[in-house]
């Protein structure tokens, strides 16, 4: 692709995302509903200004990475620590339900196979679609809200990363029955020595910025080298240990959320992904949606496996929540925003492609869920909020909840 035109694209996407985020705003949905759609109307599915590139998904992915970073960063670490066996709790159903619902919905479609043909196999891998969160859209929609760092918030975000990790090695276990190279072992090592590699680097990464933060408060040389450290944990956690690089971006936020400036860290950080690379992120999801050769069996299967996505979801993880002790406001905020699909969904997609395990008509159905999970999760997640809570933000749409905050008063022009 021609170097030139990927600026007339990236222009064609800011412009449309703001427009259609301040639209969204306006109807009380939040901007991310909007910039999705915004990527659908100038995508290949409507208009077709814009085209997915090499480009245009370097730009996304280093979106979502920020947009974990900065979560990670507005963690509180002690109700993390509080919810994290409930959280481990509600991932592993969070899991195992839509596994099953996808397999189920395969056979009934398909007919019911002897468990180690390829058609079995194939149920499976429809299952196996379900198991992952994408945690990015209701990470920054819970921003949105003014919600992060409540309890439920921080149970939503730990519960998803590792309903990822969780998926990623059920993945490997059932790509494993068609390749005997993978092992399903060898991930459970890696994951479990990425964690234990994280918590080491981490306690002394954390002294180390702690000392250049009292050394050199509200200046901009610590966020810079704070998103230099997201960028290293989001390499090493995929390209040493094949954790998802989101994953790694979470734990580098983790890492610096106790720090004083941590907030000051954040704002810098979301200034960014505010202007230019969380709109490409999601307006990326549109742009990928193409519904060519849609045949009418194909999208009654389609509409029942996004019907069996967001439900499984929403059951395994609320039902969970809800005998964890919380109530039933709460439990469906959890069932909720576990509900969204995304670029982990792609990624299984595209792997169960390359070995066989998936016909490519199905790739239309997983695009259909990311697109109405990504949508519908953050409206039904603000209502669920307005209900209980109330709407703590406001309708000025040129407000991130960051730049809502004073600046801090000793920072300068000339700091670095």
């Amino acid at each position: 692709m021609d170097r030139i035109a990927f600026f007339r694209d990236l222009a064609i996407i800011i412009v449309s995302a703001k427009v259609f985020g301040i639209v969204a705003q306006k109807l009380r949905a939040p901007q991310v509903v909007g910039e999705i759609i915004a990527g659908l109307v100038i995508g290949p599915c409507v208009f077709g200004f814009v085209k997915q590139t090499d480009y245009l998904s370097l730009i996304a992915e280093i979106g979502v990475i920020m947009i974990m970073f900065s979560a990670g960063l507005e963690t509180n670490l002690k109700e993390l620590v509080k919810t994290g066996p409930k959280a481990l709790a509600i991932a592993v159903v969070g899991v195992f339900v839509p596994l099953g619902g996808g397999t189920l919905l395969y056979s009934c479609f398909y007919g019911f196979e002897a468990v180690g043909s390829d058609g079995f196999y194939r149920a499976v891998f429809i299952g196996t679609i379900l198991t992952a969160t994408s945690v990015g859209i209701t990470v920054q929609t819970l921003k949105e809200l003014g919600h992060i760092k409540e309890r439920v918030g921080t149970l939503i975000t730990s519960a998803a990363i590792i309903d990822d990790v969780i998926g990623i090695i059920v993945l490997t276990f059932v790509i494993g029955f068609k390749n005997p190279d993978s092992k399903p072992s060898t991930v459970i090592i890696h994951t479990v020595l990425f964690f234990a590699c994280s918590i080491g680097i981490g306690i002394l990464m954390y002294y180390i910025f702690k000392f250049i933060d009292k050394r050199h408060p509200h200046q901009r040389r610590v966020p810079i080298l704070g998103f230099a450290l997201c960028m290293f944990f989001a390499f090493a956690a995929e390209e040493f240990f094949g954790i998802a690089d989101i994953t790694g971006a979470y734990v580098a936020g983790l890492i610096l959320c106790n720090l004083n400036d941590s907030s000051y860290i954040a704002r810098k950080i979301d200034i960014n992904s505010y202007m230019i690379f969380g709109p490409v992120f999601f307006a990326s999801i549109g742009l990928k949606t193409q519904f060519d050769g849609f045949t009418s069996s194909l999208l009654v299967f389609s509409l029942c496996f996004v019907a069996v996505g967001l439900l499984t979801k929403v059951i395994g993880c609320g039902l969970t929540a809800k005998v964890m002790g919380y109530n039933m406001n709460e439990s469906l905020k959890v069932g909720v925003g576990m509900m969204t699909r995304g670029e982990v969904a792609l990624i299984v997609a595209q792997k169960g492609l390359s070995v066989g395990m998936l016909d490519e008509k199905y790739f239309a159905s997983v695009i259909l869920l990311i697109i109405v999970s990504s949508v519908t999760t953050p409206i039904v997640l603000k209502i669920l909020y307005k209900h209980s809570h109330g709407d703590k933000r406001t309708d000025d749409d040129e407000q991130t909840p960051q730049e809502a905050e004073p600046a801090p008063q000793t920072e300068t022009v000339g700091q670095s």
